[in-house]
C-alpha cells in the first residue's frame, strides 16, 4: 500500500541530501557558494523536483511490485519497467522545467521548446534512475528475505509435523510389542504374566510420560532400559544377559527418549534367544555415542519389521542434529550408536504473536511520534519563510535567517529518520530485533 505521507517525508528527506552533496561537489570544484535568495530559490526548486520524481518513481515502482510480486524481477518485466520508470522520469523532468521556466519565471513557451536539450535533463534524470534503482534493489532484497523466511517456516513446520509424527509412533508401537510379549507368556508362564502386567503399567506410564519429550537425559534412559529389561527377563529368565552402566558419564547428556529401548527390543526381536543360545546385551558410552551392542545369532525366519525401531530413531536424530545414528555389522556382533547430545544450538521457530495491548501501545506511540514529526515540518514550514521576511525587511545585507533554517532543517532530517527510517540502525527496531534475537536463543533451542 502506497502512504502518502511516508513517501512525501522521504522525498524531502532525500532532497536535502541531494542538495547538501551537490553543494559539496560544487563548493569542491571551486564553485563560488554564497548564501543569497538565489541559494534559497535553488533549494526550493531541488525540493520541488526531489518530490516529484520521487513520488512519480515511489507510486510507480509500487504499482509494479503490486501487479507482477516476485515476477517483476524477471528479465522482460524488469526491462519494461527500467523503461517506463527512465519515461515517467523525463516526462515529471519536462513538466518540472514547463512549471518553473514558463509559469513561474515567465519565459516564452514557444522559446522554452525550441531551447530544450537533453543535457538540462541529465543530472535530475542520474539522480532519479540512481533513487529508483534503489527501490527495485531494496525491494528485490526484501522480496527475497521474505522467500527464505516463509520456506524457513514451512520447512520448520514440516520438520515440527514430522518428528511429532515419529514419537506418536512410539506410543502404540511399544503397547502393541508388550502385548505380544504378555501374550507369550500367559501361554508360558501364568504366574509372570502377572508380575509383568504389574511392571508393564509402570512401564507404561513411563513410555506417556516421556514420549512428548524431544530430549532426555541418558541417565533416565539408562534406568528405563533397566526396567525394561527386567520385564523381558521375565520371559526368557537366564536366556538374557545384560550389561549396563550404572549412570552416565556426563549427567547433563541426553537422547531421543526411548530410544534404548526400542534398540533393546530390536535385538529381541532379530536374535535366536534361548537358553543355549543365550542373547548377550551390552549398553557402553564411547567417543560421544551411547552404543548397543549384541551377539548376532539372528532367526531364521523374522516377521516382517514395521519399520519403527531403527528408523525411527535415525529420522529423529536428523531432524534434531547433524549427527547420525551409526549401524555396523560383522559376523559375530550388531552395534548401533546413538549420538549423546551436550551442545545446545539455536533452531528458528516461530514466536507466539505478541499480545494485542503492546501492539495497541506501540501503534499509540509511534502515532503521538507521527503527529509530533508533522507539527516539526508544519512549524517550519510558517515560521521559516517569516524569519527570511524579518531578515529581509530589517538587514538583508547580513542574512542571518541561514542559520535558523538550515539548523532546523537538520533537526527535521533527524527526526524524520527516527520515526521513518530507523530499522536498520540503532533505534526501535534495532531495540527489538537484540531483543528478539536474545529471547530465541534463549527460549528457542535444540540439541547438537
Amino acid at each position: 500500500m502506497f502512504n502518502f505521507g511516508k513517501e512525501i517525508v522521504k522525498a524531502f528527506f532525500i532532497g536535502i541530501l541531494v542538495f547538501l552533496v551537490r553543494g559539496l561537489i560544487m563548493y569542491m570544484t571551486g564553485v563560488k557558494i554564497e548564501a543569497n535568495y538565489e541559494l534559497f530559490l535553488d533549494f526550493v526548486y531541488n525540493q520541488l523536483y526531489a518530490v516529484v520524481l520521487y513520488l512519480a518513481n515511489a507510486y510507480f515502482v509500487s504499482y509494479m511490485m503490486s501487479k507482477y510480486k516476485h515476477d517483476l524481477f524477471k528479465p522482460k518485466n524488469l526491462l519494461v519497467a527500467g523503461l517506463l520508470s527512465v519515461s515517467i522520469s523525463m516526462i515529471a523532468i519536462f513538466a518540472l522545467r514547463f512549471f518553473i521556466l514558463v509559469i513561474l519565471k515567465g519565459y516564452d513557451a514557444s522559446t522554452f521548446f525550441a531551447g530544450e536539450k537533453f543535457i538540462f535533463y541529465w543530472f535530475s534524470l542520474t539522480i532519479s534512475i540512481t533513487i529508483t534503482a534503489a527501490f527495485y534493489i531494496v525491494y528485490y532484497l526484501k522480496s527475497r528475505q521474505d522467500t527464505k523466511v516463509k520456506e524457513q517456516k514451512v520447512i520448520a513446520g514440516t520438520a515440527s509435523a514430522k518428528f511429532d509424527a515419529l514419537k506418536n509412533q512410539l506410543d502404540p508401537h511399544f503397547l502393541f510389542n508388550s502385548l505380544n510379549v504378555l501374550t507369550s507368556l500367559i501361554e508360558e508362564n501364568p504366574d509372570s504374566a502377572q508380575k509383568f502386567t504389574t511392571s508393564l503399567s509402570k512401564v507404561y506410564r513411563y513410555v506417556l510420560e516421556q514420549k512428548n519429550k524431544d530430549l532426555v537425559t541418558v541417565d533416565e534412559e539408562l534406568q528405563f532400559a533397566k526396567t525394561y529389561m527386567s520385564l523381558i527377563k521375565m520371559r526368557f529368565e537366564d536366556s538374557i544377559v545384560f550389561d549396563i552402566p550404572e549412570q552416565a558419564q556426563h549427567p547433563e547428556s541426553k537422547v531421543v527418549p526411548l530410544s534404548l529401548q526400542l534398540l533393546l527390543e530390536n535385538a529381541v526381536k532379530h536374535n535366536i534367544v534361548t537358553s543355549s543360545k543365550p542373547l548377550h546385551i551390552k549398553i557402553y558410552e564411547s567417543n560421544g555415542n551411547l552404543i548397543v551392542v549384541n551377539n548376532l545369532q539372528t532367526k531364521d525366519i523374522v516377521k516382517k519389521s514395521s519399520g519403527v525401531g531403527l528408523e525411527n530413531i535415525k529420522q529423529r536424530y536428523q531432524l534434531l542434529t547433524n549427527k547420525r545414528v551409526s549401524i555396523s555389522q560383522d559376523n559375530t556382533s550388531f552395534k548401533v550408536a546413538i549420538p549423546i547430545l551436550t551442545k545446545e544450538i539455536s533452531v528458528m521457530r516461530q514466536l507466539p504473536e505478541k499480545q494485542f495491548d503492546d501492539s495497541y501501545v506501540r501503534a499509540r506511540k509511534h502515532v503521538e511520534e507521527l503527529k509530533e514529526f508533522y507539527y516539526n515540518l508544519i512549524s517550519y514550514c510558517f515560521v521559516i519563510p517569516f524569519l527570511i521576511f524579518i531578515n529581509y525587511k530589517t538587514s538583508w545585507d547580513y542574512k542571518w535567517f541561514w542559520f535558523p533554517m538550515f539548523g532546523w532543517a537538520l533537526g527535521i532530517v533527524f527526526h524524520a529518520y527516527k520515526v521513518f527510517v530507523n530499522d536498520g540502525m540503532l533505534g526501535k527496531s534495532w531495540e527489538e530485533k537484540q531483543i528478539k534475537k536474545y529471547m530465541e536463543e534463549d527460549n528457542q533451542q535444540r540439541w547438537n
